[in-house]
């Protein structure tokens, strides 16, 4: 098992180191120039966008870009955003926990009410309920995710005016304590809801198929021949094995889910990674833009190791490979 770990964790940090490089590059190489946007969106002149360029240290070669940043990384700072003129790492911590609150909590609902389903619906396979449960859910799984967010708010916000529509909390209200946390809970239902019911159809389907596909393995079918109960077969074999790649699928949501977020932080001005992440973009951050790439690259090899080493302690066979 430690070899196990080791070799994860090695792989972790060289997917990082190569995510790092990759996505410098993009950034840096993509049209657009930075200098441009800073110095304003009217007729700056050359003398400014070049005093801004050497400021920022643009004017240097590409790979010596690289090289002061990777150094200035190693001593923990991601430097200054252009656009905030506030360091970076302060900027991404700031957002990291709405971001990584809404996932989360999304996450866990999908997984849960999707392995519900998907368990439903495998024990009743051909019946009228399996082909109502698997056409909604194809039905949701095909819709756009800010199209779903738009019309949420459209019925429960502006027609019912039963949930807030945009935003984390009441600015204007100021709640403390527990009615905090309540305001809290009361604008994540939608922007939550919606990605959960985008997320469901893909632990329904996953956890369906697996079932299915066990349900024809020779060890179950030796059981049934030496005259075991078939719900005892379903629930202390079927069950385990068929959990597996649940919770393969739930690491690799876990570890996308906030980079998936970002049109849902948008539509439901959320304050998260996602919403700052496409204002980056749009205005050439660069700083900006690394770190929350490092950022969410550090988060998906973490994430990604620990399903691997969860997988590991769930079935033994994965250890040795």
């Amino acid at each position: 098992m430690r070899r196990y770990v080791t070799k994860r964790i090695l792989l972790a940090l060289l997917t990082v180191a190569v995510a790092l490089v990759i996505n410098f590059l993009l950034i840096h190489l993509a049209p657009g120039d930075p200098t441009k946007v800073l110095a304003g969106s009217g007729h700056p002149s050359p003398e400014m966008e070049a005093a801004l360029t050497v400021k920022y240290g643009l004017d240097k070669p590409l790979y010596v870009q690289f090289i002061s940043y990777v150094k200035n990384l190693l001593k923990g700072d991601m430097g200054n955003s252009y656009v905030y003129n506030q360091p970076v790492t302060k900027l991404i911590l700031d957002r990291f926990g709405p971001s990584s609150l809404l996932a989360l909590t999304s996450a866990i609902l999908a997984a849960v009410l999707g392995t519900l389903l998907g368990l439903v619906t495998s024990t009743r396979q051909g019946s009228r309920l399996d082909y109502i449960i698997n056409a909604v859910s194809y039905f949701f799984y095909s819709m756009p995710s800010f199209w779903l967010g738009m019309m949420a708010i459209l019925l429960f916000s502006t027609a019912l005016h039963f949930l807030p529509t945009s935003g984390m909390v009441s600015l204007r209200a100021s709640y403390t304590g527990m009615a905090h946390v309540l305001d809290i809970l009361k604008h994540m239902v939608l922007p939550v809801g919606t990605l959960t019911i985008i997320e469901i159809p893909v632990y329904l389907r996953i956890f369906r198929t697996s079932v299915s596909q066990t349900m024809t393995e020779d060890f179950i079918n030796t059981f049934r021949a030496v005259g075991m109960d078939e719900k005892t077969i379903f629930r202390r074999y079927v069950l385990k094995n068929s959990i597996l790649p649940t919770i393969t699928v739930f690491g690799i949501n876990l570890a996308y889910t906030v980079m998936g977020a970002a049109l849902i932080e948008v539509v439901f001005a959320w304050p998260g990674i996602g919403r700052m992440m496409l204002d980056a973009i749009g205005k050439r951050d660069y700083p900006l833009l690394m770190g929350i790439y490092l950022v969410l690259s550090i988060s998906v090899a973490v994430i990604t190791m620990l399903t691997d080493l969860v997988y590991a302690a769930v079935d033994p066979r994965i250890r040795y490979k």
